[in-house]
């Protein structure tokens, strides 16, 4: 036991520090090569609740792609474990490598070809022009028809190749889905890349995601699953790093480059560790935020126009009615670190 905690807390702190190393030569490049949007999301609309929240100077002069650090910091920490455990095959440093046929190769490429997506979107957003360039609806719409695909993929390799066919379902059993979990799949992918809209207030999507893969590096320890744990530990000390850097006021964004690659790897660690069920109790920060925006486009068509918040996510509504930044970042830190917790302890308690 005590060697598999060493398993996953090594890996994950030096992933942190990994990435506090690299994010200044990262930032530097951000900035020489001036990473950010060229075009604001208000369009020179008339004064509205939204231009009242959002600096627009700082969101056209503030790189947008710091997700690469952490992606960046998950890659070099995998492969320094790996290739230790190949050129110096002790049974101690064999027991670090956690990159596995059977629990790791799936989340760790999801995450590196999701953020390579998510960066080709950001870089669209920075150097392109036209409509895309400006994330209009037809560009939102080819974006979640890439993670379909994506997810489509991992689907098919959940079924076929690991011979996933049932979920457990905590307090209740196992419920048998067959070839049905390759579309359930891609639904919890998608439910899951729309609760990346909480990415609108510095330091409040790393502090929400950090806890999250935290949660589920717990769980996988439980389910003696140690190297996806420390798979997901070494995702949440590449984001912490990151959030060293993002805490108001903050060096760059994360961008799509994280929260594309980040949210699909979390809907594939929620199947890998069986507790899908329980994702939206730990995720309930990101499922507020997009059923936030959702109830709000339902409410404005059926209503005549009317809306529930004042602007949707709800964290922006909390904006406008006068919190502060750092009161909601601090107090959505709080909700993810208690829903976590609690989405750990029925984890554990429903087998």
């Amino acid at each position: 036991m005590y060697l598999d905690l060493v398993k996953i807390f090594i890996p994950t702190t030096l992933a942190f520090f990994l990435g506090l190393l690299f994010t200044p030569l990262a930032t530097h490049f951000f900035y020489k090569y001036k990473m950010w949007k060229k075009y604001s999301r208000n369009g020179g609309v008339a004064a509205s609740d939204f231009q009242k929240i959002h600096n627009e100077e700082d969101e056209l002069k503030t790189p947008r792609v710091g997700g690469v650090i952490v992606w960046f910091s998950v890659l070099l920490t995998t492969i320094l474990f790996y290739f230790i455990s190949i050129f110096f095959p002790t049974p101690t440093l064999e027991k670090l490598n956690f990159l596995s046929r059977n629990q790791t190769l799936i989340p760790f490429f999801t995450l590196l070809f999701g953020s390579l997506l998510g960066l080709s979107d950001d870089l669209i957003q920075i150097y392109g022009h036209g409509r895309f360039a400006r994330d209009d609806k037809s560009w939102r719409k080819w974006k979640a028809s890439l993670i379909t695909l994506i997810s489509l993929l991992i689907g098919i390799w959940f079924f076929y190749k690991l011979g996933m066919t049932g979920l457990h379902i905590p307090f209740g059993g196992e419920i048998y889905l067959g070839i049905l979990i390759i579309p359930f799949f891609v639904l919890v992918a998608l439910a899951t890349f729309s609760g990346g809209v909480i990415d609108g207030i510095d330091g409040l999507s790393g502090g929400v995601l950090a806890s999250i893969f935290c949660a589920y590096s717990a769980i996988a320890f439980a389910n003696n699953q140690i190297d996806l744990a420390a798979f997901s530990g070494v995702i949440a000390g590449a984001i912490l790093a990151f959030l060293w850097f993002n805490i108001p006021p903050a060096r760059f964004y994360m961008g799509e480059t994280g929260i594309m690659g980040l949210t699909v790897t979390l809907a594939t660690l929620a199947f890998l560790t069986d507790y899908v069920f329980i994702l939206p109790i730990i995720a309930f920060p990101l499922v507020i935020s997009s059923g936030s925006v959702i109830l709000q486009i339902f409410s404005k068509k059926l209503r005549n126009g009317k809306k529930i918040f004042r602007l949707s996510p709800l964290h922006h509504h909390f904006e406008v009615i006068g919190w502060s930044p750092y009161k909601i970042t601090m107090r959505y830190w709080v909700l993810s670190v208690v829903f976590s917790i609690i989405g750990i302890i029925l984890a554990i308690v429903s087998r």
